[in-house]
């Protein structure tokens, strides 16, 4: 079982609610991925109060958690605001904590991100923090207060998958015990499955389902990779080797 902050969940993936075709697809990609927990931007739904209204019905109708995120925030103090508004609207105390630092690349700054998740830890909120793959800012974050880490696999929407494996894995064997999730990055249900193969917790996939060809079917694909990557990391796979080993023993072989 998945577990963030003293609650539980099957699934191990979570969902991003941007940018898809139409409500109803958003509808139909969250059933068949069979999620659990989904994103949902603040600033992208408090611009029409009509419209985030309705947003709002449809996620209290699909059942799920709501992580609100402060996605768009580029200081520590606009994420602190942004995340205030967002737990008296949503009312929790979850929150994505995304301070970037880069328009590019949509990096985050790891300094604002620090200086936020202390102010909100303070504060009572649950910070899921987005991040890079630095060890360093990820002790910086448990010593903040959050329970729960988000590096990234490759900038958000790039869909390039595991950027840097190496610095995944080392996290994973660094903080054995902090809940990690893979966010920003994934393309595709190999790179899903590939992330927790590494022994991830979960996996958060956004623009990969709002913008293939069928959202719908391609969240029921990573919902599919999730699962086999846990179940494959759970079962210990070999470790790859540089030479060639025999799989058929040479003892009792006949030999004429």
């Amino acid at each position: 079982m998945l577990e963030f902050y003293g609650k539980t969940f099957e699934s191990r993936l979570l969902l991003g609610t941007a940018q898809y075709p139409s409500p109803s697809i958003l509808a139909d990609s969250v059933r068949s991925s069979s999620t659990e927990i989904v994103t949902v931007s603040l600033r992208r739904e408090s611009g029409n109060m009509r419209a985030g209204q309705d947003f709002w019905t449809l996620i209290k109708a699909l059942g799920v958690s709501v992580l609100p995120n402060t996605a768009g925030c580029h200081t520590a103090r606009e994420a602190v605001t942004t995340a205030k508004m967002a737990r008296e609207i949503f009312g929790t105390n979850w929150i994505k904590l995304e301070v970037i630092g880069d328009h590019d690349t949509l990096q985050p700054d790891p300094f604002g991100l620090v200086e936020a998740a202390t102010i909100l830890c303070d504060e009572g909120f649950e910070v899921f923090p987005y991040m890079n793959d630095d060890l360093v800012v990820a002790e910086k974050l448990i010593e903040a207060g959050c329970k729960v880490l988000m590096p990234w696999g490759a900038p958000i929407g790039s869909g390039r998958g595991l950027n840097n494996p190496y610095a995944l894995k080392t996290m994973r064997a660094h903080f054995p015990d902090i809940p990690l999730v893979v966010d920003a990055g994934i393309g595709v249900p190999s790179h899903a499955a590939s992330a927790m193969e590494l022994g991830f917790d979960a996996v958060l996939i956004n623009t990969a389902v709002a913008k293939a060809g069928n959202p719908a079917t391609i969240a029921r694909a990573f919902s599919l990779a999730v699962r086999a990557g846990r179940i494959a990391y759970e079962a210990d796979p070999i470790e790859a080797r540089d030479m060639a080993a025999p799989s058929t023993p040479l003892i009792g072989k006949a030999f004429v």
